[in-house]
């Protein structure tokens, strides 16, 4: 029992903390001084709650029962509980140690064993409790103390007098597994097993020196550029040196170039050393007759290190977990009998296969972690990314061959085995089967809820948005393997005030200039429709990187995750596409095996024919003729009635030339196609590839790369014009208003206006990555033949909730482009993309 003297309460960070004590030994008192409000359940409190009297003695059954629910609530979310009550019987403390046990968390006791004296006179201030109910709680108070260990609490303090509480403060502890302060860079090393040899290899492929004592053993290894090495366990059995990996680690781990979390076959090792009854099995006796030539003092040595060794490790500000069989985040951090099993043994479905092996759980395809989980324990022929999770046991003890992972890079390093030294139970890899990284699931997005994105915060998913997401996604979307990004909608600049238009370039210069953005490009608007291109350099990669079964080369897709073509119109570009970055030399370049670009394809009714033709076309005809039978039963009137009817004529005039303007501006997007004649595809962002988050880059960069690749095939491939203007410069003003001008009086749609930098950050934080400066010709198609003569009514338009879409679907596209480069899981890649697909469905007027 710690002694009461000391003025400070050490605590774990995460512990169930329970102050013991008589009505009025002054528990509450303390606690509101120690802890947080929200830190402390309170019997009083809840009896509140339950019966608007905190003296009702009759509701506190149903008081418990919701302070134990909110408590077990908290200890699962990771949060410092206090549970104020008298907890003076053992059966009332047994639910709190049971409820400490279920959360893998300490429980701490706190007593308050002031005289009883002290309590009968606060209580006659406070609630007068009769006498005898304040000796029978002091007498049971007074048998608790001694057995409060037995009990379960891993921390007692007693506190004798109110003096003591006074005096006590409260400090923290960390829990032995919590190294998030260590930020590396790491080296993870998979399971030695007694491999020296290849552990000395690998340690130099790795960069680190390694030190050698004066009988040329190795004692130690140091990174020049100051890495750590940490090892996922199981050090020790089957293999030749036993003695030597331990005297390696063991001197790395002494001066700090290394970290060892516990494995099974140490714990083993320990056990068989202090004697302890065992059975002598897969390859200990192999240590124990190694370890029996040397010294007393090493074998000493080695025991107290591997007894010392912790279950799992949290680095990196908690991106990186490190147990020797792995853990479900459930557990990460916590501490228990429980939690020391699973890292050391993993999760069995209770069931034995053919070689009489337990069955694993394969606990990694469920994971859903934000942690990276590094472990070894079960040989796998391959270390595989599955779920944020990787096992390094790559067998070298059976003739495999020892892999590292270096962190944060994610790069994997090996040396092969020498040798079998240890003939394995299986052949390596059997029953391991292929593990590509899971998709969404259904739970993962199921009902509201929310994505965290580095560049704009938590962004959050309505439930009924959600439902129509899932309703696309799995009925029309492409195979999801190919699913990595989806372009965000773009909003319009603010309505113009100039005669005749509802869109002008000025105010979108005007906007990003009181955003302080220094440059921006402007963009001809392509009549087509926005497609994303998936192009990998071939079939084999597609399968290894994206777990994509279907042979194809890549994918062509709509912004709603949608093919463009149901015949082989979309392999064929993305064939095209492939031979274009191969003549470039961008594989090489850009030191990648895929590319996701964001394109334009061209024309609209390559998509959208049967909108263009069967929907804008019929209105077109419609009104054209019935504006024609129009303006000639007028002109035939006028003739009979000069004078009479000319405004009207007129009028029908006017609107007569609104119609032939609409039919030619829908005319722009729909021209015949045979097969891939007259098809195009504009490229204007290469958005990412292997290990390359490109989206961040200056536009010039990608278009000087996109101007390459069009040359190398300009029958499919159209470049896209542009002209860069400073928008606190008046001339470059005036010159980008002049060219988007000569844009639309051509015929064109308009242009786009974008921040030089795709990601900028303006005086309000971030900027539209984007605004449509849309001609006046075009409009027509989108707001109908008329719509000049609605322009006062239209400028009422609301933009704010299209801009919110657009900024929020944007961050989201980067969001996902930046897991799919960091070597994320596919189902992480996958939670945002759904993201942008749910917000599309928000109630926004589409004209926008």
């Amino acid at each position: 029992m710690s002694s009461p003297n000391i003025p400070e309460l050490s605590i774990p960070e995460l512990s169930l903390v329970a102050l013991v004590g008589v009505s009025g030994s002054g528990k509450s008192t303390f606690a509101h001084r120690h802890f947080r409000a929200t830190q402390i359940l309170s019997s009083d409190a809840f009896r509140a709650m339950v019966a608007d009297d905190e003296d009702d003695q009759s509701a506190t059954p149903d008081a418990f029962d919701a302070l134990y629910y909110l408590a077990n609530k908290r200890l699962s979310a990771g949060r410092l509980t206090v549970v104020d009550a008298t907890s003076v019987r053992r059966e009332d403390r047994a639910k709190l140690v049971a409820l400490a046990k279920q959360q893998d968390v300490l429980a701490t006791a706190i007593v308050f064993d002031v005289p009883e004296s002290v309590c009968r006179e606060r209580n006659v201030a406070h609630r007068d409790l009769p006498a005898h109910v304040l000796r029978r709680q002091h007498a049971a108070l007074r048998r608790s103390i001694r057995g409060l260990r037995k009990e379960g609490f891993r921390k007692v303090y007693v506190l004798s007098s109110v003096e003591e509480i006074e005096r006590a403060g409260i400090g923290y502890e960390k829990a032995y597994n919590d190294l998030r302060e260590r930020t590396g860079p790491f080296d993870v090393i998979g399971d030695v097993h007694g491999c020296r040899a290849e552990l000395v290899e690998l340690l130099g492929e790795l960069g680190y020196q390694v030190r050698t004592d004066d009988q040329g053993r190795s004692v130690g290894a140091r990174h020049p550029e100051g890495r750590t090495a940490v090892f996922v366990g199981d050090l020790v059995d089957r293999g030749e040196d036993t003695p030597g990996v331990l005297r390696l680690v063991m001197g790395m781990a002494e001066s700090g170039d290394a970290l060892c979390v516990l494995g099974n076959h140490e714990d083993k090792l320990v056990r068989a050393l202090t004697g302890k009854k065992v059975r002598i099995a897969h390859g200990l006796g192999d240590s124990l007759d190694q370890l029996a030539n040397e010294s007393e003092e090493f074998r000493a040595a080695a025991k107290t290190f591997m007894d010392g060794l912790i279950s799992h490790y949290r680095l990196d500000g908690g991106a990186l977990l490190v147990a020797h069989a792995g853990l479900r985040e459930q557990y990460h951090g916590r501490a228990s009998g429980r939690v020391r099993a699973l890292c050391m043994y993993g999760e069995t479905t209770g069931e034995t296969d053919e070689y009489g092996l337990p069955v694993r759980h394969p606990w990694a395809n469920d994971y859903r972690g934000s942690a990276t989980v590094v472990y070894g324990h079960t040989p796998v022929p391959e270390a595989e990314w599955v779920n944020n999770t990787i096992c390094l046991d790559t067998g070298c003890v059976f003739g495999g061959k020892l892999t590292a992972l270096r962190w944060p890079e994610r790069e994997l390093v090996e040396v092969p085995a020498r040798r079998e030294y240890y003939a394995p139970a299986k052949p390596l890899g059997a029953g391991t089967g292929s593990r590509p990284p899971d998709l969404l699931r259904l739970d993962d997005v199921l009902g509201a809820h929310i994505v965290d994105s580095r560049f704009l915060g938590r962004i959050t998913v309505r439930e009924e948005n959600a439902a129509a997401a899932l309703e696309v996604m799995s009925r029309f979307a492409i195979d999801p393997h190919w699913l990595l990004y989806l372009p965000p909608t773009m909003a319009p600049c603010a309505t113009s005030t100039r005669p005749g238009l509802l869109e002008h370039p000025a105010e979108a210069f005007d906007a990003y200039r009181a955003e302080a953005v220094p440059s921006v490009l402007c963009q001809e608007k392509h009549m087509g429709s926005r497609a994303v291109l998936v192009v990998v350099r071939d079939a084999e990669v597609g399968k290894r990187r994206f777990g994509a079964l279907d042979g194809a080369g890549g994918a062509l897709y709509t912004r709603t995750g949608r093919a463009f073509f149901a015949d082989g119109h979309g392999e064929a570009i993305i064939d095209r596409m492939r031979a274009a970055i191969t003549a470039t030399g961008l594989w090489e370049e850009l030191g990648t095996d895929w590319l996701v670009l964001d394109t334009e394809l061209l024309p609209w009714s390559a998509k959208a024919g049967s909108l263009v033709r069967g929907h804008y076309a019929r209105i077109g005809a419609a009104a054209s003729a019935a504006v024609g039978e129009s303006v000639a039963v007028l002109e035939r009137a006028a003739r009979r009635l000069p004078g009479e009817l000319e405004e009207l004529l007129a009028a029908q005039r006017v609107r007569a030339d609104n119609v032939a303007g609409f039919r030619s501006a829908y005319r722009r997007y729909c021209w015949p196609v045979d097969g891939l004649d007259g098809i195009s595809v504009a490229p204007f962002m290469i958005l990412a590839g292997e290990g390359g988050f490109f989206a961040e880059r200056d536009h010039s960069w990608h278009l000087a790369l996109i101007d390459r690749l069009v040359e190398a095939d300009p029958e499919l491939l159209r470049g896209t014009r542009r002209l860069a203007v400073d928008p606190g410069d008046a001339e470059s003003v005036a010159e980008g208003i002049r060219w988007w001008s000569e844009l639309t009086e051509a015929g064109g749609e308009g242009m786009v206006v974008k921040p030089m930098r795709p990601v900028s950050r303006g005086k309000r934080g971030m900027v539209q990555p984007g605004m449509k400066c849309r001609g006046r010709e075009y409009l027509r198609i989108i707001y109908g033949p008329d719509y000049t003569e609605q322009l006062d009514r239209l400028r009422s338009r609301k933009l704010g909730r299209k801009r919110s879409m657009a900024l929020r679907e944007y961050a989201l596209g980067l969001e996902s482009l930046a897991r799919l480069t960091e070597g994320e899981p596919l189902w992480r890649v996958h939670e945002a993309v759904f993201a942008v697909l749910a917000l599309e469905s928000e109630p926004v007027d589409p004209r926008l």
